[in-house]
């Protein structure tokens, strides 16, 4: 009930799982992926053990179409499931059963396998793999949310919309099960949730942007600083938060006027802004002159 994109990008090694369906927190039981190892995507009468298991047999060292066809051998109910897998060299699996309620079926390419189930037409999973492969110089979890919009475009879920989720790991074994998570955004529940799996993966751009230039402050590259906060403010310019914390990173640079304009742009905005300031400075933890304390309100 559900249609999903497993792939993987050969250009950062990077793999990912994204899904759509009219079910409600539809991550919890489709969307699995260990950094270093592959991704999983486990749906129609879902059978969620398909995804960790699927992991760890990949972990062991099986490809993902011998971890998938190990499980589907163990599984007493195959004809029910529609699952696809992708290991971290690019090999694609997947499974349709017989008797998964139409319009169902997939498609796999080269590290890309795209499905769906009760769909409204049978171009679904064909216009995922198509716009999925068209957007190669995309960076790999805006090339899968774009393949869902493709699917949603060409019918989508028979019954509608409701819960949407996008998982994507780093192509290196992480130290742990839950390091090396790239992008992992969920939508529970909402009447647009492609739309808001957008917006949202826009926020994780502007946040990736602010820790970059936070990055390079550390440093001792303002100019550099100051050109990755003007990126995160460019993609997030509605969020006062983000505002305010560049504008006090900027205090202490050469790009101290910039730190103002927004700090004021932000106090005007929401005065709750103008009392964390001042219990900031009063502990201490603003390490600025005193010049630059009395702009403040």
């Amino acid at each position: 009930m559900t249609y999903s994109i497993v792939a993987r990008d050969p250009r950062t090694g990077e793999m990912g799982v994204a899904v759509q369906s009219h079910y409600f927190s539809v991550w919890s039981v489709v969307t699995w992926a260990r950094a270093g190892v592959g991704a999983v995507a486990t749906q129609s009468i879902t059978e969620p053990r398909y995804g960790p298991l699927g992991l760890e047999l990949m972990a062991a060292g099986k490809s993902a179409p011998e971890a998938l066809k190990a499980l589907v051998a163990a599984d007493p109910t195959p004809e029910v499931r529609q699952v696809a897998m992708i290991d971290s060299k690019g090999r694609t699996a997947a499974h349709t059963g017989r008797r998964c309620i139409p319009c169902a079926g997939h498609t796999m390419g080269n590290g890309v396998s795209c499905q769906g189930n009760i769909m409204r037409t049978r171009r679904v999973w064909g216009a995922m793999r198509r716009d999925f492969e068209r957007n190669r110089k995309l960076p790999l979890p805006e090339r899968l949310i774009s393949a869902l919009e493709a699917a949603e475009a060409a019918g989508g879920d028979a019954r509608g919309k409701q819960s949407a989720a996008i998982l994507v790991v780093s192509g290196e074994v992480g130290a742990a099960d839950w390091g090396g998570r790239v992008v992992e955004l969920r939508i529970e529940d909402h009447p647009e949730p492609l739309n808001e799996l957008k917006r949202l993966m826009r926020y994780r751009r502007a946040y990736d942007w602010v820790d970059k230039g936070d990055s390079e402050i550390a440093s001792g590259k303002p100019s550099a600083a100051l050109r990755s906060y003007e990126r995160a403010l460019g993609l997030v310019p509605e969020i006062d938060e983000i505002k305010y914390w560049v504008g006090i990173s900027l205090l202490t640079t050469r790009g101290r006027e910039r730190g103002l304009a927004l700090l004021r742009e932000v106090f005007a905005s929401d005065s709750a802004y103008v009392r964390l300031t001042k219990e900031i400075i009063k502990a201490g933890s603003l390490p600025i002159d005193p010049s630059v304390k009395r702009a403040f309100p």
